[in-house]
């Protein structure tokens, strides 16, 4: 069996993985960094080969944008060896709130109707 961590051993735990949720933080950061920039150096797209080198790094951009997101939520949520707080359980779905849903979704409905209404009208 093993021993219990004491204070000391559980804060250098905590500040060394605090150490590594930064360090992956600022190597994915400067990942996004250097493909922005590789982007824009790319030039026009319609050269040979810039299209898909553009796609693939807007593609890599996104991966690594949701890596930043998930480390965050990972460090938040579930922070080194106890979580910081919990999701609200969901609440009863009543006929009511089926309504409540119906009539606010006929409102957006409505407005994204009059916005393609007016917008082919301008256009």
């Amino acid at each position: 069996m093993s021993d219990p961590l004491t204070e000391d051993e559980l804060r250098r735990v905590r500040l060394r993985v605090l150490d590594l949720y930064t360090a992956v933080q600022v190597l994915l950061l400067l990942g996004i960094a250097v493909l922005i920039v590789y982007s824009v150096r790319l030039g026009p797209l319609t050269s040979p080969g810039a299209e898909q080198s553009f796609g693939f790094a807007v593609g890599l951009m996104f991966l690594m944008g949701a890596v930043v997101v998930h480390v965050t939520d990972r460090t938040y949520r579930v922070w080194p060896l106890g979580r910081r707080f919990s999701p609200k359980n969901p609440g009863f779905v009543s006929t009511e709130t089926q309504v409540r849903f119906l009539k606010i979704l006929v409102v957006v409905l409505a407005g994204a109707a009059i916005a393609y209404v007016l917008g082919g009208l301008i256009a």
